[in-house]
């Protein structure tokens, strides 16, 4: 999926929540919130839903591997596939796990705790054949990987806490920043993380309509996204976490309206690339249509903004 000279985002999963399959996800996917980023030959996965069980089929090709694997959080749909995820069973693969440390749990142990009776039929210490290293990462902090792939992370406002992460790798860079309920600061914090950022990957869940009867929820809407990247001066901003309802001519209409508003959005969905080619130094990127030159993603093909449907009423 890459050629080892830049950063690759891959999209697995792009729901909040919950899985949402269906005849109305099938465009933009209902698989909860995986994320796939090559910077060069390193590996890494943001979040464990349930996506991460067909990049785990996917990565079985190339057997053994080692992953980068960083929780923003530990909400069931942001953890629920990594007992699926097929390179965990698989002797001679490492995982390096980052997550912030709970209950006096780290991240190892978070996760295997999903993994015991009555919930699952074996444990992690029975079947998980790879090595598993656990990392504590908490926000603020800063990981460096093979001396060329820097990981730093911040703090967000969610229910119970999370983090959002931003990769750099050889002058590209990509933030993930997914729960969040915005504030009317616009995330101080947040800007500074994703300042000049190539894509801003940030949680789209509501509508403002929606957003007004779901205050403290720890979500946020796709217009408070807008603001963030427009301050932030990120080049790309990407729809994410899609609410489990939304139906695909729905996001469709999300992204026309934020396309209207910030010429560079996107909607996430699943089995999207894109790709950044590293360069000597970061730099505004060129653009076709709001569209970075350099994506894999066609401007009109990424929203299907000809699709011949009616506009959707977003005031609902």
């Amino acid at each position: 999926m890459h050629d080892g000279g830049g950063l690759t985002i891959r999209f697995w999963g792009t729901r909040g929540s919950l899985p949402s399959p269906g005849p109305d996800t099938t465009r933009y996917g209902g698989n909860t919130s995986c994320v796939e980023v090559r910077a060069g030959e390193h590996l890494l996965i943001f979040d464990a839903g349930t996506g991460i069980r067909e990049l785990g089929n996917r990565l079985l090709r190339d057997m053994p591997i080692t992953a980068h694997l960083f929780f923003t959080h530990y909400h069931w749909d942001h953890i629920m596939g990594f007992p699926f995820f097929g390179p965990l069973f698989v002797p001679g693969n490492t995982l390096h796990l980052y997550g912030a440390t709970k209950a006096g749990c780290n991240v190892k142990e978070v996760l295997a705790g999903q993994m015991v009776a009555p919930y699952f039929p074996v444990t992690m210490e029975e079947e998980g054949k790879s090595d598993l290293v656990p990392h504590p990462m908490e926000p603020g902090d800063r990981v460096e990987i093979g001396g060329e792939v820097v990981v730093r992370s911040a703090h967000l406002n969610h229910p119970g806490e999370a983090m959002a992460f931003r990769v750099d790798y050889r002058g590209r860079s990509v933030v993930y920043a997914t729960d969040i309920e915005h504030d009317p600061d616009h995330d101080p914090a947040l800007i500074e993380l994703a300042r000049e950022a190539d894509a801003l990957i940030y949680d789209s869940t509501y509508t403002d309509a929606e957003y007004a009867g779901h205050i403290g929820w720890g979500h946020s809407t796709w217009r408070a996204g807008v603001e963030i990247a427009k301050a932030a001066k990120v080049r790309q901003f990407i729809i994410f976490h899609h609410l489990p309802e939304r139906t695909d001519r729905e996001v469709a209409a999300i992204e026309r309206a934020a396309r209207r508003t910030f010429s560079g959005s996107l909607a996430a969905r699943e089995g999207m690339e894109l790709t950044y080619p590293a360069v000597e130094e970061a730099r505004p990127t060129p653009r076709r249509n709001g569209v970075p030159e350099h994506s894999t993603e066609e401007p009109a093909a990424a929203g299907e903004q000809d699709d011949g449907e009616e506009e959707v009423d977003l005031t609902k």
